[in-house]
């Protein structure tokens, strides 16, 4: 019994009730080694008042028991919380004790003597899993936070088909100025400013409701007293299973200072000014207003920087003189797409102001996000003289976005560890699987969204084993015919938790379970699909899965050599394998090697 095992108890209670003393302390002695915390208890009565006050992860209980007997707990316990796990421990094998057991609910029935050994690997096998729940409930507690403060910080709102508003949050009341009563069953017209061209809204609708994809774009928008306020808005279709849109969301973000900057500008370029003084005046308190909100600098036509303002340096980490005479080159993050700079420089040559997102680098190593306006400054004959910039730092914002999507990663990648380790099989085993996958459908030229699709799916392709039980799915050695139909159901299983999602990532997982047990010449299961109707995601994870368990010790067999490994894909291929498959996964074996190094159990 490794340590790694016995570290899923460490932050497990046990409730443990005993009315024999000399027991009583021998088990409780031992127990305490392992667990968090041990309640002690000498009769059922007592045991019921801990377990009330306490909320122990585990109950293990002796039967026979003065003012309440171990039966009597347990349905106590059940009816509390029917899902806390109970151990009954017995000095009589009495068949009448075992069926009423069975019938409430309780999870073990041990006999006396203890054996020390068998206990502590039913606790084991309870703390997986509790830790396991226990740690989903972390991280949904934490991505509930992150929903909260998304909503508080950023203006959503969602529409249906038609474009008829069906919700929107607070930030979205605020600005438009209208009540939740007045938006919802509205169209998003209620808040169109005049002047946004409809050319832009026939291109959002092509993009969203024609193409499918993300439209991304600033609006000018009118709230309900007239004023107008911008947003810079990211528009996403939600589909079904075939596709169709179930309804739009829109997240923006209030950028009107920042617009009106630009506007400022551009007045500034082409607008006479008669009076002089006045007008330096204004400049004076134009620049000190602009430098107090935004991030400025200046560059000449060469690029080389010329002016930047305490904000600009305050974010970058270098001084004045470190800056001056530099290019943009000293703070750009090598994860820059070069054709952005290039985009960037051919707009601005071409006398038009460019805007985007970038990412760069401060002078300590730290990376961080702005949204950024470039602007040609002209003189007199119409010739740029230099480029100004004016940018607002949004690195909150995006890496809020990273860890969201970093905390729907692990939630999915836990939800796959459950039906591992009912199974006594590690969570490394879906690590490896994951990895195998992504890098086989890469060989095979799947596209990057079907491939983080497969990455992040192909983890939970087991996750029917939850509905599987323990005596068949744990059993060391070969199944009975029955015992072997039961144990196939674990692939339809996992299709019907998962198929009705309108989730990507939840749809491919339903395909990979019903799918990665199927065969290439059609005498697999549950459907019994031969090639090409086996989907891509189904045969590509059932070379990652088989790969991995043939070289992991199972609870019914040993690990295989590689050599044996490798003669059975050969001699598989074309009847398990699809034959392509197959050949990139042994073109490439060193890489698949180095992932099960990597991840090593």
């Amino acid at each position: 019994m490794g340590l790694n095992k016995l570290e899923y108890l460490k932050d497990i209670t046990i409730l443990y009730a005993e009315d024999d003393t000399l027991i009583q302390k021998e088990f409780s002695s031992f127990l305490e080694k392992f667990v968090k915390k041990l309640f002690v208890a000498n009769n059922g009565q007592e045991a019921l008042e801990l377990f009330q006050k306490n909320k122990p992860d585990i109950v293990i209980s002796d039967i026979t028991m003065p003012k309440m007997n171990g039966i009597e707990l347990s349905k106590n316990i059940k009816t509390l919380d029917p899902d806390t796990p109970i151990v009954i421990i017995s000095a009589h094998n009495n068949s009448e004790y075992l069926i009423e057991a069975i019938e409430i609910g309780v999870n073990r029935f041990i006999l006396k003597p203890i054996d020390m050994t068998e206990v502590v690997n039913i606790l084991i096998d309870f703390s997986k899993n509790i830790c396991i729940v226990k740690e989903n409930k972390n991280i949904n507690n934490i991505l509930e936070q992150y929903k909260e403060i998304v909503d508080s910080s950023s203006i959503v709102s969602k529409a249906d088909p038609l474009g008829t508003i069906t919700y929107v949050n607070q930030p979205f009341i605020d600005i438009s100025g209208y009540t939740k009563e007045e938006l919802i069953g509205s169209n998003h017209n209620i808040i169109r400013h005049p002047d946004t061209s409809s050319e832009t809204f026939e291109k959002m609708w092509k993009t969203i409701k024609d193409e499918k994809k993300v439209w991304k774009g600033t609006v000018k928008n009118r709230s309900k007293n007239g004023k107008p306020y911008y947003v810079s808005s990211v528009i996403k279709p939600i589909l079904d299973v075939d596709e169709n849109i179930i309804e739009y969301i829109a997240i923006r973000h209030d950028i009107t200072a920042l617009e009106k900057t630009k506007h400022f500008l551009q007045r500034q370029n082409f607008q006479k000014i008669s009076n002089l003084n006045d007008a330096l005046k204004n400049i004076e308190q134009y620049e000190n207003v602009m430098n107090a909100i935004n991030i400025v600098s200046r560059v000449d036509t060469n690029g080389k920087i010329t002016y930047v303002n305490e904000q600009f340096m305050k974010l970058t980490g270098y001084s004045k003189e470190e800056l001056i005479g530099q290019t943009y080159d000293l703070i750009k993050h090598e994860d820059n797409d070069k054709s952005l700079s290039k985009e960037m420089w051919d707009i601005t040559n071409s006398g038009k102001m460019w805007t985007g997102i970038i990412k760069n680098k401060s002078k300590d190593g730290k990376t961080f996000h702005i949204n950024a306006v470039v602007s040609p400054i002209f003189n007199q004959d119409n010739e740029i003289v230099e480029y100004i910039s004016i940018c607002h730092d949004i690195t909150p914002i995006i890496e809020l976005h990273q860890e969201l999507e970093s905390t729907q990663r692990e939630i999915i990648y836990r939800m796959g560890e459950i039906g591992e380790t009912r199974s006594k099989e590690t969570g490394n085993h879906v690590k490896r699987v994951a990895e195998y996958s992504k890098l086989l459908g890469s060989l095979y030229g799947l596209e990057k969204k079907q491939l983080d699709n497969l990455f992040m799916a192909s983890p939970m392709h087991d996750i029917g084993k939850v509905g599987i039980p323990d005596e068949i799915l744990n059993k060391p050695g070969k199944l009975t015919d029955d015992e072997w139909v039961v144990m196939k159901t674990h692939s339809e299983l996992g299709y019907k938790i998962l198929k009705d999602s309108n989730r990507d990532i939840l749809k491919a997982a339903a395909i990979i379970s019903y799918h990665h047990h199927e065969k290439w010449d059609g005498s697999g299961y549950p459907r019994g699909l031969n090639g090409e109707n086996i989907h891509i995601f189904g045969r590509i994870t059932a070379i990652a899965d088989v790969f991995d368990a043939l070289g992991s010790d199972r609870v019914y067999k040993k690990a295989w050599s590689l050599d044996e490994i490798l003669n059975f894909f050969e001699e598989q291929k074309g009847k398990h394998f699809q034959p392509e498959l197959v050949q990139l996964f042994m073109t490439n074996l060193d890489k698949f090697l180095e992932i099960r190094d990597t991840y090593i159990d």
